[in-house]
């Protein structure tokens, strides 16, 4: 029988790594400054968060750039600075991640971005939903970024076929207990969830919650993993 739930990554999963990577990261470096500087107002929690991140890492040894209490223009520059060394450092912070989904909604509203995902992704959700299979993603990027990008895809409005989004607030992708709790968040039993993913460390945890898992494996030859491989959403079987 089809797992009455699938649960789906998005980069290298859904989506080019390479849009994520050298489109949507560079657009929000580049603009970061910009946006703090005329609306840092609606970031204002996410900013307070920030500084308490940057003075956790500097408790734990770590060398981020000073955040000076100084001018505006000071303050200014050293969030932009910390912002750079998170993203530098592949950070999946809850609040920059936040931050970013800001920066991009600009993009996405004013049509600088369009939202990448593979051919095969919009025939699957079609096939999945008309299956009776609920939808949802588990992303490290906000809520926010994952609504804009499936509703400003090349391929179209995705929305309607998705009902549940998660982010770094359910839980770190990597721990177990996110799974569970996004089992119990979408109503079904863990075993009844497929969760597919680039990330071999992720289906480890899915797995370890009593999901079913799937590689996803776009290019190139699998990595030695323990789960099976999917090149092809069309190849995931309907039972």
């Amino acid at each position: 029988m089809a797992e009455r739930a699938v649960v789906l990554d998005i980069e290298g999963t859904t989506t080019p790594i390479g849009f994520v990577t050298g489109v949507l990261f560079p657009y929000a470096r580049e603009r970061v400054g910009q946006f703090l500087a005329h609306r840092a107002s609606e970031a204002a929690d996410d900013l307070a968060q920030l500084f308490e991140e940057r003075q956790q890492d500097e408790s734990a040894g770590l060398s981020p750039p000073p955040w000076r209490d100084g001018t505006p223009a000071e303050r200014l520059d050293s969030m932009v600075a910390y912002v750079g060394w998170l993203m530098d450092h592949d950070r999946k912070s809850t609040p920059l991640k936040a931050l970013q989904g800001r920066i991009w909604e600009e993009g996405y509203r004013s049509g600088e971005l369009r939202g990448q995902v593979y051919p095969d992704v919009p025939r699957a959700f079609v096939r999945w939903r008309a299956q009776g299979r609920t939808l949802a993603i588990f992303s490290s990027g906000s809520v926010l970024a994952q609504k804009l990008l499936f509703s400003h895809s090349e391929a179209g409005d995705l929305t309607g076929y998705l009902q549940a989004y998660f982010d770094t607030t359910t839980g770190a992708k990597r721990v177990a207990d996110s799974y569970r709790k996004i089992a119990d968040a979408l109503d079904v039993a863990a075993d009844a969830a497929l969760f597919l993913s680039d990330v071999a460390l992720e289906l480890d945890a899915a797995r370890a919650a009593g999901m079913t898992t799937g590689l996803v494996v776009r290019e190139g030859p699998p990595p030695a993993a323990s789960h099976p491989v999917v090149r092809t959403f069309d190849d995931v079987p309907d039972d």
